[in-house]
Formats: C-alpha cells, sequence, structure tokens
C-alpha cells in the first residue's frame, strides 16, 4: 500500500476510536462486549458507527485540504 493511504487510514482509524469512546466511553467501561452485541438494535443501524467516522473524516479532509492550499498560496505569493 501507499504511504498516503497507510496514512489516511490511521487517521480514519484513531478519528473512529476516539469518536466511539468520546461517544460512548460510559458503555466502554461498564459493558463492552453488551454494547457491541446492541449494536444492529441500535436506532441509528449496525453501520452508524462507520457511517458518522466517514462523515467527520471527510469534515477534517476538507479542512486538511483547505490548509494545505492555503499554504501553498502562501508560499508562492512569496515568491
Amino acid at each position: 500500500m501507499g504511504k498516503i493511504v497507510k496514512r489516511e487510514l490511521f487517521v480514519f482509524f484513531v478519528l473512529f476510536l476516539l469518536l466511539a469512546l468520546s461517544m460512548h466511553y460510559k458503555e466502554w467501561i461498564s459493558h463492552p462486549v453488551q454494547h457491541i452485541e446492541n449494536l444492529p438494535q441500535s436506532p441509528f443501524g449496525p453501520l452508524h458507527p462507520l457511517l458518522f467516522t466517514l462523515f467527520f473524516y471527510i469534515l477534517v479532509l476538507v479542512v486538511r485540504v483547505a490548509i494545505h492550499w492555503a499554504r501553498k498560496f502562501q508560499r508562492r505569493r512569496k515568491l
């Protein structure tokens, strides 16, 4: 796999963990196995953790790309 793909998968996975732990901290501490088993009965559907992570990943990606373009534009102006 390419270096960029590995980096983006790492960003996605870290974002997934941060979102899961921050949103469901009490459940992960008190009963993690039951929490995972109850995922199909979730009102948002069984794939909601991945969908929410994808949504936030796209938001983070847009910000990262905007910062990259701003820096690139700023470097060109200085030359």
